[in-house]
């Protein structure tokens, strides 16, 4: 009995000497790579850049040494550039929510609006990085983002060739309309990641006019002559 309660006086005592021990045993247990990519997730959502963050602060709190790091990303950039692709990999949900969707324009256009503030509520961690690492000072990611979005435009204009009254645009014309597509929603996921806190009516408010500003564009579709060069 005595020799079970030293056992255990040590063992809280080596845990008060090193408080990270238990979170270290935590992380070994689960993803550790997913836990480097949340753990950064949300440093970069206290106003830093990627840039700013360096390896041993995101060791620190995600509660590994920085040699662990290593085993998972050869450098920040590589990490980076990870967040990129989940990134994207979570945007891309918006457009499969509605693909199977044949009803009316608005209905569509509602539909989108309803799945992008869904996405960028559940997901706001991923919208922010994102829209703060688009300009951002990372010129790796910067270029990995806009492949994302010339990807993302690329395949909705795929998802808009199949509607009959755009079979005959040009794969040009459609990616011309898919990137003005892309660039609202973009503009629209940032307003809703800065008015964080809106109650039910404003953030009704801020979908009817995000769906207003879509219909603007898909208003247009009928009078644009595709493939015209004047």
């Amino acid at each position: 009995m005595r020799g079970s309660m030293n056992t255990l006086v040590n063992i809280m005592t080596k845990t008060a000497r090193n408080p990270d021990r238990r979170v270290r045993r935590v992380s070994r247990r689960g993803d550790t790579r997913q836990d480097l990519l949340s753990g950064a997730l949300k440093l970069l959502d206290e106003d830093k850049s990627l840039d700013s963050l360096s390896l041993r602060e995101l060791t620190r709190h995600v509660g590994i040494v920085p040699t662990a790091f290593y085993r998972h990303f050869p450098g920040m950039d590589e990490l980076g550039l990870a967040l990129v692709e989940e990134s994207f990999r979570v945007m891309r949900k918006i457009f499969a929510d509605v693909r199977n969707d044949t009803g009316s324009t608005d209905r569509i256009i509602a539909g989108v609006v309803k799945s992008l503030v869904t996405h960028a509520r559940k997901n706001r961690l991923h919208f922010r990085f994102v829209a703060s690492e688009r300009y951002g000072g990372n010129p790796g990611v910067r270029e990995a983002i806009r492949n994302g979005m010339r990807l993302l435009q690329g395949e909705l204009a795929l998802e808009l060739a199949r509607f009959p009254y755009l079979k005959e645009w040009t794969a040009n014309d459609l990616q011309m309309l898919a990137a003005l597509l892309v660039n609202s929603m973009t503009m629209i996921a940032e307003e809703i990641l800065e008015q964080r806190g809106l109650d039910k009516y404003a953030e009704r408010e801020l979908m009817e006019v995000a769906e207003k500003q879509l219909r603007l564009i898909v208003l247009g579709i009928p009078h644009w002559r595709s493939g015209a060069t004047g």
